[in-house]
C-alpha cells in the first residue's frame, strides 16, 4: 500500500529563483511519512508514548524537475522494507503525473535513551500495512 497526500507550495518553500529550495524535499518526505503513519493509526505521538523514537539514519533524494510557488504537489510514501531495527521508506514528489523527485529515508528504531532497540511486533504489523509490493512507482 502507498499513501498519497497533497500539498500546495507556499512562497516560504521557494528560493530567489522562484523554485522550491532543494532541502525542502527532505521535509516533504517527512510530512508524507508522518501523515502516512497517522492514517494507518500509528502516529508518532503513539510511538513516543510507547517509548519508541525513529530518528533518520540515512537520507537520499534524486531530483528530476523543479516545483514552483503554488504548484499542487502529491507526496507518495510507502514502506520499502523493514528489519529488526530499522524501517526504509520511499517517497515520490509529483506535480500531476510528472515525477519531480524521489528518494528514501532509513529510520532507526531507538528507545528513550537513544539506544538501538528491536522494532516492536505491533510496529512491524503497522509497517506491513504500508509495505508496497511493487516498490518502484516511477513511470
Amino acid at each position: 500500500m502507498y499513501y498519497d497526500m497533497e500539498y500546495r507550495v507556499p512562497y516560504a518553500d521557494t528560493d530567489q529563483m522562484g523554485v522550491v529550495y532543494y532541502a525542502n524535499y527532505l521535509e516533504y518526505f517527512e510530512r508524507s511519512r508522518t501523515e502516512m503513519f497517522r492514517a494507518i493509526g500509528m502516529p508518532y505521538s503513539l510511538m513516543e508514548e510507547k517509548g519508541i523514537i525513529l530518528p533518520v539514519s540515512e537520507a537520499h533524494c534524486k531530483y528530476y524537475s523543479s516545483a514552483k510557488y503554488d504548484d499542487l504537489l502529491t507526496f507518495r510514501s510507502y514502506v520499502d522494507e523493514y528489519s529488526r531495527v530499522k524501517v526504509k521508506l520511499n517517497t515520490e514528489v509529483r506535480r500531476g503525473e510528472e515525477l519531480l523527485a524521489k528518494g528514501y529515508v532509513v529510520l532507526a528504531c531507538v528507545n528513550r535513551e537513544f539506544k538501538i532497540t528491536r522494532l516492536p511486533e505491533w510496529m512491524a504489523e503497522y509497517c506491513e500495512k504500508c509495505l508496497y509490493p511493487g516498490k518502484e512507482l516511477e513511470k
